[in-house]
């Protein structure tokens, strides 16, 4: 209007002062509700850190073995997969599980692992709905929402696959992402995959260990000195114990060295033979030893890479 003459240049700079005003305490509202729900709200926060960002990198030229670099999306994806599977440590087969008539024999039927429905309505009424869904596009906020509903179904499926020791061949597709950590941006071992899984299979995933870890406490597998996916326990708790062991000693006058140790990619080398071999020998229940079993066993095998910034297609 100031430019054709209808309005003078003070109400066109009043108008304009005001717009200032109001974007600016916009933006400072939005930001404060952002920090204010960060807990609940991550993807939102972290969304909003990344379009700031002067720069949006996707995954860059990888080199391949023989040395070439290679810039075709379905080529890197197929490079990034063939690392991800590597990293798996080579097992001799899985272990013979015991036969069912042994199972029934050693548990009576009081005994049998159940889920419950209102377990099941309970984990679905704790789900983030702000969180990104898996391959089979099944949102949290619309399981969250029909919680009261599917509870009831859901429990019958998770309580078959556990006593069968079955795990859905959908609960083990997952897309993986490739997230870049250190060093050279070529180099695919400096990718770490972040998978996105079935919701249902994660809520199973969630009923499972607190059976689990309340077998391993009643029977004391676990040593008090373990700090680590301990429950009421963690880094902090770990610190403390280790300070207070290095000064009562350092106190007597006795000599300390203290070494690190950081193991590469520690949590996908651990061999899951071992792991399920230590949880039979333990004497925990056969139902959950092998669904553990089944669900490794497709945790290793996850190859399908897909990229919300990029144009791959999922490999198989």
């Amino acid at each position: 209007m100031w430019k054709e003459g209808q309005a003078t240049w003070e109400e066109y700079r009043n108008v304009v002062r005001a717009y200032r005003e109001a974007t600016r305490r916009a933006k400072a509202h939005m930001d404060l509700n952002l920090a204010r729900d960060v807990k609940d709200n991550k993807k939102g926060f972290f969304k909003y850190i990344s379009s700031n960002q002067k720069t949006r990198e996707n995954v860059g030229p990888l080199l391949n073995k023989m040395g070439a670099l290679v810039t075709e999306d379905t080529e890197k994806a197929k490079l990034l997969n063939a690392f991800f599977a590597s990293v798996f440590p080579a097992e001799a087969g899985p272990q013979a599980s015991q036969p069912l008539e042994v199972r029934e024999k050693a548990w009576r039927k009081e005994n049998l692992p159940l889920i419950e429905e209102d377990q099941v309505r309970d984990h679905l009424s704790k789900l983030g709905t702000h969180k990104s869904m898996g391959p089979d596009e099944m949102h949290q906020q619309v399981l969250r929402e029909l919680a009261d509903v599917i509870a009831e179904p859901l429990s019958i499926m998770f309580e078959r696959s556990w006593r069968t020791g079955k795990v859905p061949e959908d609960w083990k597709k997952a897309s993986v992402t490739p997230v870049f950590k250190k060093g050279k941006k070529e180099d695919p071992g400096n990718y770490r995959p972040v998978s996105l899984t079935s919701i249902p299979g994660k809520v199973m995933e969630q009923l499972i260990p607190d059976v689990i870890c309340k077998q391993v406490e009643e029977k004391k597998v676990v040593r008090s000195s373990q700090h680590g996916f301990t429950k009421g326990k963690s880094c902090l708790t770990n610190m403390n114990a280790f300070y207070d062991s290095m000064t009562s000693w350092v106190d007597e006058g006795r000599a300390v060295d203290v070494v690190y140790l950081d193991f590469s990619k520690a949590s996908d080398t651990v061999s899951h033979n071992i792991l399920i071999g230590k949880l039979r020998k333990r004497g925990l229940d056969e139902w959950s030893v092998t669904w553990t079993e089944n669900w490794l066993n497709g945790r290793a095998q996850r190859v399908v890479i897909s990229s919300a910034e990029s144009s791959w297609r999922p490999v198989n």
